[in-house]
């Protein structure tokens, strides 16, 4: 399928939390979850759903983002590694993002302060309560979905069978990506609009450092072929900035601080899950140069890691979005399952 334009039972959901305790001990009177279903469930003879898959996206998306040619389009046809007439697949957009609850809905700076571990939960609730769901045949997810993965194998070991991080390291916030995150924040925060979040006019100094995550996120390769000169790379930089610009400063702020205290690294012990781990050579934020990744793989009595190599088709962190580049390794693993 290269487009996605014939989805099997595509629906649009809302589920709605009420007095939801995050862990900074705030509460929000009522959380909404919106969310994707695709495809049909399919039962047992306890009425328990048991083609169930979860797809997480990253920082810069929402479940729309899985409805993309590069990605539901490689996954979601007949004979694809998510093939909708065999699965039921349930897409959130996360806490914080797309039409779930943020604090651009009104609260702005007085919006609870949430970490990655809220949203985990918060989707462990939309599937439990909303869905009746309690068990997973797989859970998929890239970049900052990829890290709620690992999140959700430690914190919910027993509830999916197959568990699939894509572009991210099971180590602490750290380094270059932590650095090029506080960039963000500071960048935002230190905006002369901004007012302690609580500006009538979302704030635009910040804008001109925006385009610096590009920096990490492509290949430097694709970067110079979408930039040969110094025009186009000027022409790119505004595009970058326009982008920017429509995306509100409190949700991005508030995005990027969930992640301040990520660090699946204490609990690698506690995984029952199958791992497949996913990770690309010229990934900047997740450098391999690192040795994050196969020390903890050890840990985990069923894991493999996929590390594939730069080429001139792959993009850096954003070939987390293609999954032309890695549907294969996902594919082969499901097959080859005892």
């Amino acid at each position: 399928m290269n487009d996605t334009s014939q989805l099997i039972n595509m629906q649009s959901h809302d589920y709605h939390i009420k007095n939801f305790q995050f862990d900074s001990r705030q509460s929000l009177a009522n959380l909404k979850l919106h969310y994707l279903t695709l495809g049909t469930p399919k039962e047992n003879a306890a009425g328990a759903i048991i083609n169930g898959v979860l797809l997480i996206h990253n920082t810069t998306g929402s479940a729309q983002s899985w409805l993309q040619p590069s990605l539901g389009g490689e996954l979601f046809g007949t004979d694809q590694p998510l093939d909708l007439s065999k699965y039921f697949v349930i897409i959130p957009d996360a806490l914080g993002f797309g039409d779930s609850s943020k604090p651009s809905d009104g609260l702005q700076a007085a919006f609870p302060n949430y970490r990655y571990s809220d949203m985990v939960r918060s989707i462990h609730q939309l599937l439990t309560e909303d869905l009746g769901i309690h068990h997973l045949n797989l859970i998929l997810g890239i970049s900052m979905g990829g890290m709620l993965a690992w999140i959700w194998a430690e914190t919910y070991p027993d509830f999916a069978d197959i568990i699939v991080p894509i572009a991210c390291q099971p180590g602490p916030m750290s380094g270059r990506n932590w650095l090029q995150r506080r960039i963000a924040i500071e960048a935002i925060k230190n905006d002369p609009g901004w007012q302690e979040g609580n500006y009538q006019v979302n704030p635009s100094h910040y804008l001109v450092t925006a385009p610096y995550s590009a920096l990490l996120t492509q290949s430097v390769v694709h970067l110079q072929e979408r930039a040969p000169t110094r025009q186009a790379a000027d022409e790119f930089y505004n595009e970058l900035v326009e982008g920017a610009r429509a995306a509100d400063a409190n949700n991005r702020i508030y995005q990027i601080e969930a992640s301040m205290d990520y660090d699946p690294s204490a609990d690698l012990d506690k995984i029952t899950a199958k791992i497949l781990l996913i990770n690309f050579a010229d990934d900047q934020l997740n450098p391999p140069e690192l040795g994050v990744v196969e020390p903890a793989i050890a840990i985990i009595p069923q894991a493999t890691f996929i590390l594939i190599p730069a080429s001139p088709d792959t993009r850096g962190h954003f070939t987390n979005s293609m999954a032309s580049m890695w549907k294969k390794y996902l594919e082969d693993y499901l097959l080859n399952l005892d």
